[in-house]
């Protein structure tokens, strides 16, 4: 009665589909199970990718003790216990038992915290299954201790492959007549995602072999057909995921406020993680309102805060109130471009000289040299403002932010040409 994923669940890394540059001839995880030895290590991808069979299959390899915890329902006391149990599991000489966390971003600092002794002592070696970055997720102590290995959703040949090998080879379907005439549907309902294109194909079988037909036929009509479903459906792993974010954030720099707070109910209906959203908030006061209304970003990063203090159901307040507040406001995109254009100018011209007189001069062979010299303290000056040279010589002329026509910058504008005539924005 297990379903289709789990019956092929490959057991070896040559029956792995996928991430080749992993797992291929050559690549770092197989060269570290040839030498019978893994280090701590995160796994870094989309959903139905493989990172939870990958652990598996390594802990099988190596034939040491295997232990599972869930971010989402694993405290500090199930850490500790779980950390003991590998403790009186290891042999003298034997690699160290395997923890192998699922959702490890799930977990708090104190449950990170937590497991920093055991995985530096090596009493186990730590594999961690992740969907969000790392870099924001993971604490940096623990971070340190781990390598961070990036799995790939699965290409469109990866997939196929998946498919011919769980209709010739899954204990149910080999005994069953199945016509696969259009793939279209299937690859891109599945999202490059194993476990959701063998969910399909299941979905598919058992909705056919229900009615009757001697042979299943799979084209992209019937695929689409079975998998009609409440148009409140929301897959917070999966590509509407994407979708739905895409259209919230869009909508908000459309100025719609009312498209806005309809993705925005789509989104906690649908089990989305909250930070998740607030984080997007905070991107798009600066992205897209910026200086045309710099209360805007105050207003998201404090929504933000208040999410993280209180959770839902409450949060869905201050989330709405960020979002109608940014959907309504003036947009501008100067602040955006400006970075990217000055980020995009440094990587053309590289490091060019600081000039001499805004220097550091900490010792006193720097201050013979002209570090710091002829240096003009804006404050000693009339309006607190006093024309000198601030770019380097080569970048001299350069503009990168360019005002906008809403009210805020054009006040910003005027400000700058009184102080700087013609030869600055």
């Amino acid at each position: 009665m297990q379903p289709l994923a789990e019956r092929l669940r490959p057991k070896t890394i040559d029956e792995y589909i996928g991430q080749r540059h992993l797992v291929g001839e050559g690549a770092v995880i197989r060269r570290m199970l040839e030498q019978g030895r893994i280090s701590s290590f995160i796994l870094w991808g989309p959903p139905g990718v493989g990172k939870t069979t990958l652990a598996n299959i390594i802990a099988h390899t190596l034939d040491v003790p295997f232990f599972t915890l869930s971010a989402v329902t694993s405290g500090v006391k199930d850490v500790r216990e779980t950390i003991e149990k590998a403790k009186s599991s290891r042999f003298f000489g034997q690699n160290s038992p395997i923890l192998f966390i699922d959702e490890i971003h799930r977990f708090s600092k104190s449950q990170q915290d937590s497991l920093l002794g055991a995985v530096e002592q090596g009493v186990i070696t730590l594999i961690g299954a992740t969907t969000e970055n790392p870099s924001f997720e993971i604490i940096r102590p623990l971070l340190s201790r781990c390598q961070v290995y990036v799995l790939k959703s699965l290409e469109k040949d990866d997939l196929l492959a998946l498919l011919q090998s769980a209709i010739e080879k899954d204990v149910i379907l080999k005994q069953k007549k199945i016509e696969v005439k259009e793939t279209i549907s299937l690859l891109r309902y599945s999202g490059g995602d194993a476990r959701k294109l063998l969910n399909i194909l299941e979905l598919v079988c058992e909705s056919q072999s229900a009615s009757g037909e001697d042979t299943i036929v799979i084209t992209d009509e019937i695929v689409t057909e079975a998998l009609q479903q409440n148009p409140l459906a929301y897959d917070k792993d999966g590509e509407m995921h994407y979708d739905i974010i895409s259209a919230f954030i869009k909508s908000i720099r459309g100025s719609d406020p009312d498209a806005a707070i309809y993705y925005l109910a789509r989104m906690i209906e649908g089990g989305e993680d909250p930070l998740f959203i607030a984080r997007r908030l905070v991107i798009s006061a600066s992205e897209d309102i910026g200086l045309a209304n710099p209360n805007a970003l105050l207003l998201a990063n404090a929504a933000f805060d208040a999410v993280n203090k209180i959770g839902l159901p409450e949060g869905r307040i201050p989330l709405a109130e960020a979002t109608i507040y940014l959907a309504t406001s003036p947009k501008s995109n100067s602040a955006y471009m400006a970075v990217n254009d000055a980020m995009q100018y440094v990587g053309q011209t590289g490091n060019l000289p600081v000039p001499l007189h805004l220097r550091n001069a900490p010792t006193q062979l720097m201050a013979q040299l002209g570090y710091a010299k002829d240096y003009k303290y804006a404050h000693d000056y009339e309006g607190n403002f006093v024309r000198q040279q601030f770019l380097p010589d080569q970048a001299q002329g350069q503009h990168f932010w360019h005002a906008q026509s809403n009210p805020q910058e054009v006040k910003l504008k005027e400000r700058m040409q009184q102080l700087w005539g013609d030869c600055h924005p």
